[in-house]
């Protein structure tokens, strides 16, 4: 990850808490939870085997991460 990428990722993560204290971002993005992107990558499907445990799901439209970081990872990291 380079230095602009760095930063964007620490200026998403200043505008949120998060329940998982951030373990993603600093685990350097190696303990990801399951997701898919779809379409153009606005929004993932949670493929967790209990997507309800998390803060960031939707249940209302199915399982849906709603994760400004993890959203930002799968689109910009590809992970």
């Amino acid at each position: 990850m380079d230095e602009a990428q760095k930063k964007e990722i620490e200026k998403i993560i200043r505008h949120f808490e998060c329940p998982k204290d951030f373990k993603c971002y600093k685990s350097g993005f190696e303990n990801l939870c399951k997701a898919k992107r779809v379409g153009d990558g606005l929004f993932l499907l949670c493929l967790e085997k209990h997507p309800k445990k998390c803060g960031f799901v939707s249940v209302e439209r199915g399982y849906i991460c709603k994760c400004p970081l993890r959203i930002h990872i799968a689109k910009k990291l590809k992970k």
